[in-house]
Parts: structure tokens; sequence; C-alpha cells
């Protein structure tokens, strides 16, 4: 836990601000999808799948009662977001190297002049460069903050998303304080 001193001017004495990280790392934070790492304009890995975990981590000033905040509502926020991205394939909308085209009920990706089809229904396009854990947390992240008021309201100070694509293997993403 840290402490932080604030001189409350008014008043010329000295209160103890404490200031707390609450992480959450649940077993329904999770989610199988299906990728593959585009390397280069000529280089990626195979088609292949996870099973990735995610974490949040809120930097935030205890409250009289002993509270940080109510962090139920970025739980059902990360048990949705992953529910979205669950038992589908992952395909970057952002590539420089890979060109997305619909065909009727398919997308084609276009990869090093090779068209790999996949259903429209088994895919979620994202707005990404790459799947990789590092684009990963900060989708989750910029989910998180799309709902400026509501962070602002919760007075948190600041949040880091970790994405994890097996033991001991996470990419992460900070806003704020950390």
């Amino acid at each position: 836990m840290e402490y932080i001193l604030v001189l409350m001017l008014n008043k010329r004495e000295r209160c103890v601000v404490r200031v707390a990280s609450l992480e959450i790392h649940k077993e329904e934070f999770s989610f199988s999808a299906g990728h593959f790492t585009i390397f280069s304009a000529t280089e990626r890995e195979q088609l292949h799948g996870h099973n990735y975990h995610v974490s949040i981590a809120f930097k935030k000033v205890i409250q009289n009662n002993g509270l940080s905040f109510d962090y139920r509502v970025y739980k059902k926020k990360i048990h949705a977001l992953c529910a979205q991205l669950d038992r589908h394939f992952l395909l970057p909308g952002q590539s420089q190297y890979l060109r997305l085209e619909e065909e009727g009920d398919y997308w084609l990706a276009h990869f090093n002049n090779k068209k790999i089809p996949f259903l429209k229904e088994d895919v979620v396009i994202l707005p990404l460069s790459n799947i990789t854990i590092e684009e990963l947390s900060h989708w989750f992240l910029q989910k998180i903050l799309e709902d400026a008021q509501e962070v602002k309201n919760h007075g948190i100070r600041g949040i880091i998303v970790k994405v994890y694509n097996g033991p001991g293997q996470s990419g992460g993403a900070a806003w704020g304080e950390n």
C-alpha cells in the first residue's frame, strides 16, 4: 500500500491519503480464440489458438469506509468483452500486411499473394494492426476507457490490463498513474 501526504492549506494540518492497487484476475476473465501473428509482408504464423486470460489492476484512493470503489461494474465489462471474443478467430482490421475482403458469407484474408477464407460467423475483426497479447491488452484497456466519465466518477488514478496466452507470458497496457 502506498501512502501520500497531503497538506490541507485551510487547516494547516497534515493527513494521510491511502492509495491502493486492486487487481482482479478471475477464471471467468478468459476466452479461447484462434489467430496468427504477422511478422512481415511475407512471414506469418500458422493458424492456431490460445486459451487467453485477462487481468485488470486499478490504482485508487481508499475511501473512509475502507473501500476504493465498487469494481463490480468493471468485472462485468471484462467478462462481456471476453465473451465477445470467445470461440472466434481474431483478425486484425488495421494490418499493413493483411487485406480483408467480404465475399458473401466469407471474409477473405489476403496475405502474401494467398487467400485464406473464413466464415464471417466465426470471425471477429478487431481494430488492431496484429493479433498479439500486446495489442489485445490495448484493446481491452481502450474498451474500459471508452466511458471516461465513469472512470472519472470512480476516481481511478491508473489502470493496467494484462492479457495472458499461456503461463508466465503476458502483454500489458497501462493508463494513468501506475
